[in-house]
Order: C-alpha cells, then sequence, then structure tokens
C-alpha cells in the first residue's frame, strides 16, 4: 500500500482514513519506540506488515518476528530493562505462550517503557477460541487501555507509551479484530525527526529483577500501589467519557445509563442516538483498574444501569462486587441470556441488550438496519467451507495420508493451514488444542495402545513456534508415532512472514539435518506432489517401532507464484484440462482430491475453473484413467 511508508516517515501532522492497525504504527512513531516484537496472527499481522514496508537501514526502530510470542514478550522486556521504549504484539491465544514471562513483568521496573498490544478475537473470526485476556490483566497486575475505533486506537497508544515510560510499568492496549480492521479517518500529530539511541541503560539498582522468596512481596506491595496510580490516571483521562444527550434526566421517573467499554460502546451509543432516548452512557477505556470513583458516581447519579461487555462477565462482577461494597443502591441490569456471552456486540446486539433491560425504550422491531438474519435466511445461504488454496501441497499431503492409513488410524491436528485438513473429504485431524501439541498428544495417545496407530501433524513455522519440546520429547522417550511434517517454507496462514529457519531472515536450517541432530532415528523426506513416494514414505513409517517422521515438503504456491511473477513478468504455468473423452466420472478429483479448481456439473462431467486453476498439475496423478493433462501445446512450459 503506497500510504505506509509515509506512515512510518511523514514529519508533519495530517489526516488519513485508516485502518485501526495502521494507525497503530504512526502512534508507534511519533511515541518515539525503539524495539517492536510479534509473532504473527491474525487480527495483528497488519502492524508488522507496514512496520516492514521500508528497509531496515531506513527504520528508526528496530524490529524482529521472533521464534514465538514468549521469545517476542522476552525481546521486547530486554529492550525496555535497557532503557529503550518497546511493543510487542500478538494474537489472542498468543498471551498464553508469552504468559510464563508476563506473569513477572508488574514487579519489575521497565525503565524505557514496554506496550503489549493484543488482537483478542471476539466471534472466534480466527481463532480456536474466544479467550478474554481482560483476565491477564487482573492475574498480572498490569494496566489495560481498550480502544474501540482506529483513532482510539492510536490516541491509546499514544497514552499507553507515556504512562509506561512515567511509571515504569507495562501496559496492555486490547484491541478486537474489529477495531483492528475498522477504518477511520484519524489525524495524526507531527513526527519529529530523532536519532536512533541505543545507549545501555540497564543497571540492576533499577531492580530488583530477580523475584525470589525475599523479593517477592516487596515487589508486588509496590505494583499493587501502583495500580492506584493508574486508576486515578483512567478517571481523569479523556478517554473515559460520558455521554448524555440531555443532561441525565428521568424517563418515566427513572434515570437510565449504560457502562460499556470499546467496541460495545461504540454500539451503544449508535443505539441511543438512533432510539433518540435520553439514556446516559460511560464509556471505559481503561478497564483495569478500574476508575472505581467515576463509577460510583455515574451509579449514584441513575437508578438503573445496564453493564455492556463482550465476552465474559468481568466488568459485570467487578462493578456489581463494587456497587455492594459501597451500598449503592442503583439497580443493576447485565446480560441474561448464554448467547450474549459468545460473539462480537455489533449494533443489532446491543439493541437487544438495551431491549432486554428497557422493552418499551427499545422494541425487538425498531432495531437497527442489519440485524442479526433469522434462521429462515440464514438457511438460504449457501454453506462454504474453508479450503486449502489451489496448487496447494499439503492437499497432495492429505490425498496421500489417506491412502496410506487404515479407518481406525488416530490423527492428530495442529494449527496452521493444514488445520483444514480437519473439513471433508481429508477428514484428518481428529484432535487439536493449540500451536506445537500434535507431537506430545500423539505421544499420549500411543502410550500403551497397541492397536491404532497414531499419526501427527505439524507445519514447520509451527514447529519452530512450539512444536520442538514435543518433537525432541518423542525422540528422547521413542514414542511409537508417525509425525507428518508439512514444510512450505514460510509462516503461510498469516501472510507468509519468514519462519525461523527458512533463510530469508539468518541461516537457513535444514530440516532433516536438524531432526538427526536432536536424536530422531527415522527420518524420511519427500516432494508432497509425489504420492507415490509420500505413500510409500507412510507406509514404512507406520511400521517403525517408534518415533518416525515424514517430511512431506512443497513450497506455499500462493507465496510461489506471486514471487514469480515479481521476478519475470511473462511467468504462466499452464493450466490443466478435462480431457472429457477419456474422463469415466468417477470424480476423484472433486470427491477426494477436492482441488476447488475442479467444477462438478449436473450432468456428471467436472471441468476446470480458468480463475482458479494455478497449473501446478499436482492433481494429475489422482486420476486413475489419466483425463486430467495440460493441452499438448503447452507441455513444458513454465516449470519451476
Amino acid at each position: 500500500m503506497p500510504e505506509l511508508p509515509e506512515l512510518l516517515l511523514r514529519r508533519e501532522a495530517w489526516s488519513r482514513l485508516i485502518m485501526g492497525n495502521h494507525a497503530l504504527v504512526r502512534a508507534m512513531v511519533e511515541s518515539g519506540v525503539r524495539v517492536v516484537t510479534t509473532y504473527p496472527g491474525s487480527p495483528t499481522p497488519e502492524i508488522a506488515a507496514a512496520l516492514t514496508t521500508i528497509p531496515a537501514d531506513q527504520r528508526p526502530y528496530y524490529f524482529e518476528y521472533s521464534t514465538n510470542e514468549k521469545v517476542a514478550t522476552e525481546v521486547a522486556v530486554g529492550a525496555s530493562l535497557n532503557g529503550h521504549l518497546s511493543t510487542v504484539f500478538f494474537k489472542s491465544v498468543g498471551l498464553n505462550v508469552a504468559a510464563d514471562t508476563l506473569i513477572q513483568l508488574s514487579m519489575m521496573e521497565m525503565i524505557g517503557g514496554l506496550v503489549i498490544i493484543l488482537g483478542d478475537d471476539p466471534g472466534a473470526n480466527s481463532s480456536q477460541n474466544e479467550q478474554d485476556n481482560r483476565h491477564f490483566a487482573r492475574m498480572s497486575y498490569i494496566p489495560m487501555l481498550e480502544p474501540g475505533t482506529p483513532r482510539e486506537a492510536y490516541e491509546m497508544f499514544c497514552q499507553a507509551a507515556e504512562l509506561s515510560r512515567r511509571y515504569r510499568s507495562p501496559v496492555f492496549l486490547r484491541l478486537t479484530t474489529h477495531v483492528c480492521h475498522a477504518k477511520e479517518v484519524v489525524t495524526f500529530g507531527p513526527s519529529a525527526p530523532r536519532e536512533p539511541d541505543w545507549t545501555p541503560r540497564f543497571a540492576a539498582e533499577n531492580g530488583p529483577y530477580v523475584p525470589i522468596a525475599q523479593t517477592v512481596f516487596p515487589l508486588k506491595r509496590s505494583a499493587l500501589a501502583q495500580l492506584e496510580e493508574f486508576a486515578r490516571e483512567f478517571a481523569a483521562a479523556a478517554f473515559c467519557a460520558e455521554f448524555a444527550p440531555d443532561g441525565c434526566q428521568a424517563i418515566g421517573g427513572r434515570r437510565l445509563g449504560v457502562i460499556a467499554t470499546g467496541l460495545p460502546a461504540m454500539a451503544v451509543r449508535e443505539n441511543l442516538v438512533e432510539a433518540g432516548q435520553a439514556v446516559d452512557l460511560l464509556k471505559l477505556g481503561g478497564t483495569y483498574p478500574l476508575p472505581v470513583e467515576r463509577i460510583l458516581a455515574f451509579l449514584n447519579a441513575h437508578d438503573e444501569v445496564l453493564l455492556v461487555e463482550e465476552l465474559d462477565r468481568v466488568l459485570e462482577t467487578e462493578i456489581k462486587a463494587l456497587a455492594w461494597d459501597r451500598g449503592v443502591g442503583c439497580r443493576l441490569h447485565a446480560r441474561v441470556d448464554r448467547e450474549d456471552l459468545m460473539g462480537e456486540l455489533a449494533p443489532p446486539r446491543t439493541w437487544k441488550l438495551l431491549g432486554d433491560a428497557w422493552p418499551e425504550l427499545f422494541p425487538a422491531q425498531a432495531g437497527p438496519l442489519g440485524d442479526v438474519p433469522d434462521e429462515a435466511d440464514v438457511a438460504n445461504v449457501a454453506p462454504r467451507l474453508p479450503q486449502l488454496c489451489p496448487g496447494c501441497g499439503h492437499r497432495s499431503a492429505f490425498h496421500a495420508v489417506r491412502q496410506a492409513i487404515t479407518d481406525d488410524t488416530i490423527t492428530v491436528a495442529d494449527i496452521g493451514c493444514h488445520s483444514m485438513g480437519f473439513m471433508p473429504p481429508y477428514n484428518m485431524g481428529q484432535v487439536l488444542l493449540c500451536m506445537g501439541h500434535s507431537t506430545a498428544t500423539a505421544s499420549g495417545l500411543a502410550i500403551g495402545n497397541r492397536q491404532r496407530k497414531v499419526i501427527a501433524f505439524i507445519g514447520d513455522s509451527t514447529l519452530f513456534h512450539a512444536g520442538l519440546p514435543g518433537l525432541v520429547n518423542a525422540a528422547m522417550q521413542k514414542h511409537n508415532i508417525v509425525l507428518v511434517l508439512l514444510e512450505n517454507g514460510t509462516t503461510a496462514m498469516t501472510g507468509h512472514q519468514p519462519r525461523p529457519g527458512s533463510g530469508e531472515v539468518g541461516e537457513r536450517i535444514v530440516l532433516p539435518e536438524m531432526l538427526s541432530a536432536l536424536g530422531v532415528e527415522f527420518i524420511r523426506d519427500g516432494d508432497a506432489y509425489n504420492q507415490a513416494q509420500l505413500i510409500a514414505n507412510l507406509k514404512e513409517a507406520m511400521e517403525y517401532p517408534g518415533f518416525a517422521v515424514v517430511i512431506a515438503r512443497h513450497p506455499c504456491m500462493l507465496k510461489f507464484t506471486r514471487e514469480q511473477r515479481v521476478k519475470r513478468a511473462d511467468f504462466h504455468m499452464p493450466q490443466v484440462q478435462v480431457d472429457q473423452a477419456v474422463c469415466e466420472q468417477l470424480r476423484t478429483c472433486v470427491a477426494e482430491f477436492a482441488c476447488p479448481s475442479f467444477v462438478a456439473h449436473a450432468d456428471g462431467t467436472v471441468t476446470v475453473h480458468g480463475d482458479l486453476c494455478i497449473g501446478d498439475g499436482s492433481c494429475m496423478q489422482t486420476c486413475s484413467v489419466g483425463a486430467i493433462r495440460r493441452p499438448p501445446a503447452q507441455s513444458g512450459r513454465g516449470k519451476r
């Protein structure tokens, strides 16, 4: 995108229609962030994409894709301890990986400042759960800000950076998918030219930085005292705002209000404007620690207050406890429907919550446009399963694995593009927990199991992220499982970020050599497109009495074709066709190989969709009668 370098390099103030993730990047530059680390994961990858649009030698900051979220956090922490304002960002479940390090940080003097950006995912748009990371703020005693728009994301990052430096404390900035990807006109401030100052400022005297029994309690007392300071900051900040359209007027003798935060607060405000009702809104920008006195004042000024938040009952529980402890007489309304504890709260859903509390003011039939469709509407929408890309090596690998295993084989999935092997027709991967779990989980499934073979899958990027400990354990314990290592040379699912050992950053790691050095004795390596060889490798591995690894490698074809078109304007791989004179309509290509390029017609014929086929030819070997072929005039073109 042509405007992204401008985010990093433009000096003067200016305005731009921009997405939340990109607004954060400008905030980093204006705040003087010196070190940025990440492990890619939706909804945050666009932050890294913007940060890397200019060459490394032109950046006023150091940026790295770290091996995983824990490492990314530790690198950012080290930089902050050395006096450099730092930022680490990742998706919701990435915080689980970083948690072991994170929990200590509120007790440390982050002399340079540290902002931790979380991309939470209500609605599980791109995650295996709806994890509510507000709990982590409370567990770690780290203050949390929650923007509801791209403009607030920009402004709150700048405030988080200032607070973090001033209090020498980490600060959470929690965004949700909607805020990360929404667009808004944002007015940016000027960016004064700064030469990076890499003078090391680490001093043990700023600590202690070693939390042991002797030091933990003084450090924890300090962290708790500091939270009281943050609560006062949050209460006075502009992002803690009240919207009272008619000055706290009574409706039918009752003064009504809503307390909300982030995207739900914006949705509620839209509802109130649409309904024209004199219901007041207290929008919290800082949600931990809570601005207690501000909330008490709002509760005491109203007879009834509705509490609106996405996912868990975090604010509801704390505000109810506060009201009880302080003897507040205000009636509190909260979500009563179990379904309201799931998914994003857009205006149609917040209208429903308002209607549950005050049906005479927010009748269901008068809800906002774009209301949630009813079951009849949903039934008329054709289902569309997620798809592996045309030419994906994982598809070829799954097709081969399906032919090598028996029906009672236990298959264990992992996180990555290959997770979609769970979908029909591959039905591959009956267990999925988190990144890197597959080898260890499969090992447990194999203990004492003499009847059913266990096969695990893992991608090369996931292996380096969190899969190595389980792999080393399986090799050491000689667990009787087969690990299919799907190597495509990149972090494909989140946008082709470099994976460790790919050679894009640092030295290339040759996987068979690494596996051998880690103690794996059975290793077979082959191209995922060579299905006959892959089937043979799998069958041999399944007979091996111990830990066996079968590498099925093929470059991510989406990345490969994009790179080739950059290198060669005339790059072309000839598409395949179905020879109708030879085709016996067995439909293996559609029903079992299932490349989306194949189109099945009502008359039984199968054709190739010209807009989808990339010409990789991996499908040709799947047709037992040889009906899938390239036109003779094109044979030999576009060789890789």
